[in-house]
């Protein structure tokens, strides 16, 4: 069953519930009422003493050609011992409560019967204690009454199914008229499903939950779209970056084979060189898919936040730089400081920063480290960055044209920046005036 389909029924539902309570309670109302107005005309009924006296007269000849009252009203006198006067074919067997207000006082009995004899007519009476020994019961018919109430229950029965049918129509209506977003935001998603197409986007209006929805689902196929830029991105410069290493590896490959193929072999210098080329060219490959393994891993688990003691990750890559650096000092002054972040992640870019200082040092050279307030500065001696290529620094694969000599991938800084992201923080990278880079990381958190 469809969703429109469902909401119109609770709605036609819904409303039949309440049309039904208020004709039911309606039809108890009227009846009720009518019922008191019934019990106030007998309290009035007028019976006179020559009535009583010609009832008391006849009182045991049943006369069964008695007329009835056009209006449906009647009485009649109850003794002790059960006889009725004035009853004849339209009497109203009393009962036993009945029979004991004609030895004492008490209060009225008001019921329901049926008046035996031919006439079977259903009234409602009322006793009340007359004279000793004598009890006068009127009674009216309810006929008249139960008509009414028979057609008020007609009518109140077309009420509801009326606005149950318009319930329903009104219902069909709301639905298709409150579903419209769901069923536009549907369609979006199945054009999406079928063609791929991410840039497409709902039209939002207002702030309700289904406008909130196609806001999410816009939010949401942004992300996918730029998600999958960045993906073509990576795919695009990563075959960019291995094609080079890749014609090396292949043209020296070639060489060695042509060498042994046509029994002239290279020189043994000139081998040990090319080894060493191949060499060179695979540990950069292999650096280089390490690097977007790691990229890869960090953004996967950017949401898995622990909390971190950072001076203790930037001490341990401290410790690993002084071994890659043997010949370079390093001043450190660490104070505490807690992180919420990827332990992995900001582990990673504390080492990469570390090893672009020790990569750019000169032999002797002083690398800076200072962490204070949240707040983690390196610095080299190296020969610093223009400041036309600060801008780049950060991207993915671009490397300055003074460090394409030198081993590296260029994705070091690309993971620091999306390591320190990660933890909510950011990065900034500077040159001084007499050379030298400074590279700055702000964390937020708090001191241990």
């Amino acid at each position: 069953m469809s969703l429109r389909r469902r909401v119109t029924i609770v709605i036609a539902v819904a409303v039949a519930v309440a049309i039904a309570v208020c004709a039911g309670a309606s039809w108890l109302i009227v009846r009720d009422q009518m019922r008191d107005q019934l019990i106030e005309s007998l309290e009035q009924f007028p019976v006179r003493d020559d009535q009583v006296a010609q009832a008391l007269a006849r009182c045991g000849q049943e006369d069964r050609d008695q007329p009835w009252d056009p209006s449906g009203r009647g009485w009649q006198l109850v003794r002790s011992d059960g006889s009725i006067c004035q009853g004849g074919s339209s009497a109203l067997d009393p009962l036993p409560e009945e029979r004991a207000l004609c030895s004492s006082a008490g209060p009225p009995v008001v019921r329901d019967g049926i008046l035996r004899g031919h006439y079977q007519t259903p009234v409602i009476a009322q006793t009340r204690a007359f004279e000793p020994g004598t009890a006068l019961t009127v009674f009216r018919s309810t006929r008249e009454m139960d008509t009414s109430l028979r057609v008020l229950g007609l009518v109140l029965a077309g009420v509801c199914a009326a606005g149950v049918l318009g319930a329903a129509l009104t219902g069909r209506s709301l639905a298709r008229t409150a579903l419209r977003p769901v069923a536009s935001l549907t369609g979006t998603v199945e054009h999406v499903a079928r063609t791929e197409d991410l840039e497409i986007r709902i039209p939002v209006d207002g702030k309700d939950e289904i406008a909130r929805l196609g806001a999410a689902f816009n939010t949401m196929t942004s992300a996918l779209a730029a998600s999958r830029d960045r993906q073509r991105q990576l795919v695009s410069d990563a075959g960019h970056e291995l094609r080079t290493p890749l014609t090396s590896l292949r043209t020296n490959i070639d060489l060695l084979l042509r060498s042994e193929n046509t029994g002239r072999p290279l020189e043994a210098e000139a081998k040990r060189r090319l080894l060493v080329s191949v060499k060179e060219q695979f540990e950069e490959m292999s650096s280089l898919i390490a690097d977007l393994l790691e990229l890869s891993r960090n953004a996967e688990t950017a949401g898995a936040s622990t909390e971190v003691e950072f001076q203790d990750v930037v001490s341990a890559a401290v410790d690993r730089a002084r071994r890659r650096g043997p010949g370079l000092v390093f001043d450190v002054e660490l104070s505490p400081w807690r992180v919420c972040g990827d332990v992995r992640g900001l582990q990673r870019a504390a080492v990469n920063i570390l090893d672009n200082a020790v990569k750019f040092s000169p032999e002797g050279g002083t690398v800076t480290v200072r962490l204070r307030d949240g707040e983690l500065t390196v610095r080299d001696e190296g020969p610093g960055i223009a400041d036309e290529e600060l801008p780049h620094v950060f991207e993915r694969f671009w490397r300055s044209p003074a460090a394409r000599s030198l081993p590296g991938s260029g994705l070091g800084l690309a993971i620091v920046a999306q390591g320190v992201r990660a933890a909510d923080g950011r990065v900034s990278l500077a040159s001084g005036p007499d050379g030298g880079t400074t590279v700055t990381v702000v964390l937020p958190g708090s001191a241990a």
